[in-house]
């Protein structure tokens, strides 16, 4: 009988909770850059990049995620979001229409 695995999910908290963006993002680059550079997929160490990659990905995004909800926290404060906000508000929407004839228009 074949011994069962932990969830992924247990495997990728216990692997990344202490990794910093920069060591996560590391990872997932030295990660990315095997697969590249890899003839033959090595099917043997596939599960571990996997996980690890996915765990890594996971501290990247909170990390990410709390330094947007840091900035706009600090931008409301001084009000600088408002200003910011309001050149977006001003541009004008792209025209609907597709004109075929045209060969520099994208009809989407």
């Amino acid at each position: 009988m074949a011994a069962s695995l932990p969830p992924l999910e247990n495997i990728f908290r216990v692997q990344m909770t202490s990794k910093t963006f920069k060591e996560a993002y590391g990872v997932l680059q030295q990660h990315a850059q095997t697969l590249r550079d890899q003839q033959e997929p090595n099917i043997d160490d596939l599960l571990t990049i996997v996980t690890e990659s996915v765990g890594a990905y996971k501290v990247c995004q909170e990390r990410i995620d709390a330094v947007e909800k840091a900035l706009e926290k600090a931008l409301s404060d001084t009000g600088a979001e408002s200003k910011a906000a309001a050149p977006a508000a001003n541009k004008q929407q792209p025209s609907a229409a597709y004109d075929a004839d045209e060969p520099d228009d994208i009809p989407f």
